[in-house]
């Protein structure tokens, strides 16, 4: 039996809906997200103070986004199709301060010529922030697509991005 609802919370890239169903977040997302999914897929909404799911989630994101937390700790839980799911456990090993390219991802998974189906899984990845798609760029170091907007994703690299290299990015 699943208890799946959703809440909002305000953050410093404005308000964010979180979905959670039992005790994992299944769920987070932008005001005009590209990919959400259908309205039966949120549950019903809760208070982000009372529920321990959402109190573990705001605390985290905030930390993180504050610059004081570079990891999630809270339960997450994606269901996505073989592919989808793959991609998006290599997003969980790109390290804090760090990215990767689509290219580079699709070369893992055996076949450069697969890096438009990555940009796909990687912009259908539910759990935006804390599965960090946000680290996945263009070639080149290009700033491209992502899901909460541009201004949102170079907000979360500037954010990671270490002190010796500020003076030298692309975006």
């Amino acid at each position: 039996m699943t208890n799946l609802r959703h809440t909002q919370i305000e953050t410093a890239l404005g308000d964010l809906t979180l979905v959670a169903d039992g005790e994992q977040l299944t769920g987070l997302y932008f005001p005009k997200h590209w990919h959400l999914p259908e309205a039966s897929m949120f549950g019903d909404r809760v208070d982000a103070d009372t529920d321990e799911v959402f109190v573990l989630a705001k605390a985290e994101l905030e930390g993180f986004l504050a610059g004081e937390r570079e990891i999630f700790d809270l339960p997450v839980r994606t269901q996505g199709d073989e592919f989808s799911e793959r991609v998006w456990s290599m997003l969980r090993e790109i390290p804090y301060g760090e990215t990767t390219t689509y290219g580079a991802l699709a070369k893992r998974l055996g076949n450069r010529r697969l890096a438009q189906r990555v940009g796909q899984a990687v912009g259908r990845n539910p759990v935006s922030i804390v599965i960090p798609c946000h680290r996945v760029v263009g070639a080149g170091g290009s700033l491209t697509g992502y899901a909460g907007g541009l201004d949102r994703k170079r907000f979360l690299l500037e954010l990671e991005e270490p002190v010796e290299t500020t003076g030298s990015r692309l975006f």
